[in-house]
């Protein structure tokens, strides 16, 4: 069975109904939200607009503004391992299912840490998901959200940090030595996504500056999965997605439209469990 999830960071944005069509547009199973002030009862009653209807839940967490999960299923069969201000890990269990640990986050921004510091916290997410793993017995993990950075950044690449590999190849060889310490790789699908070969917009976050260095987009909403999941996901079903059919969350010049929806672009993608 193909679960279907999607990410977004709201920007604080009161843009529940564009949330609500993407989710029935793409029929989401899993969503998850970064930077959403709007509360879990208000996106309740956009995801489920029939009187009496239930068919999303939603997963309560210690910040309910840098992080939502809403589930098309009871909220039972996620338990979290795992929580704080940026980080929720849970243990997805659906019946009849693959198993699989979900961890989303929305790590700091650039404005306020530096590279080294967001390289630093990679280090603490890799060391905690691990430790996750070797507690529930598999490595079937997948890591989703706002890591401020883009897939080529050290934190990123770091074998101490997140480890993702840009070639499915690479990162089957599961893991990695650097001396003689074994690190587990994530493959890490975004870097396919980003420039214009992309087949949707050429990242998800766009800035100009006005240093000499400017990348101008960037691809800093991410999905990277686990060696042992990738049977389970094919990249032709991870999309960056800039309309909700409707709506688009494009500016006329083709930037993301933070006035119409959000500073950054939503991401999906599928997992046949």
């Amino acid at each position: 069975m193909a679960l279907t999830f999607l990410f977004w960071n709201l920007n604080r944005k009161p843009i529940q109904s564009l949330v609500a069509n993407l989710v029935r547009r793409h029929e989401v199973d899993v969503l998850m939200l970064a930077e959403c002030s709007i509360s879990p009862a208000a996106l309740l009653t956009s995801l489920n607009p029939l009187e009496g209807s239930t068919d999303y839940d939603y997963v309560p967490n210690i910040n309910h503004e840098k992080i939502k999960i809403f589930t098309k299923f009871s909220r039972k069969f996620i338990s979290l391992k795992f929580e704080n201000g940026r980080l929720a890990i849970g243990h997805l269990k659906l019946p009849g299912l693959t198993d699989i640990l979900l961890s989303v986050t929305h790590f700091p921004s650039k404005i306020h840490w530096s590279e080294s510091s967001l390289a630093a916290e990679c280090n603490m997410l890799s060391q905690k998901i691990r430790e996750l793993e070797k507690e529930i017995g598999h490595s079937r993990t997948v890591l989703v959200g706002d890591l401020n950075m883009n897939p080529f950044e050290k934190g990123m690449v770091n074998a101490n940090g997140l480890n993702g590999a840009m070639a499915r190849g690479i990162a089957q060889r599961k893991t990695r030595t650097v001396l003689e310490e074994h690190y587990p790789f994530f493959y890490n699908p975004m870097w396919s996504l980003l420039g214009d070969a992309s087949p949707g917009p050429p990242g998800t976050y766009y800035y100009s500056g006005s240093e000499h260095t400017a990348f101008f987009w960037h691809m800093f909403d991410q999905v990277l999965i686990r060696p042992d999941l990738l049977e389970s996901f094919r990249n032709s079903d991870l999309k960056i997605l800039c309309s909700d059919g409707e709506v688009s969350f494009l500016s006329p010049n083709g930037f993301p439209n933070k006035k119409i929806a959000s500073d950054h672009l939503p991401i999906l993608f599928k997992l046949t469990l």
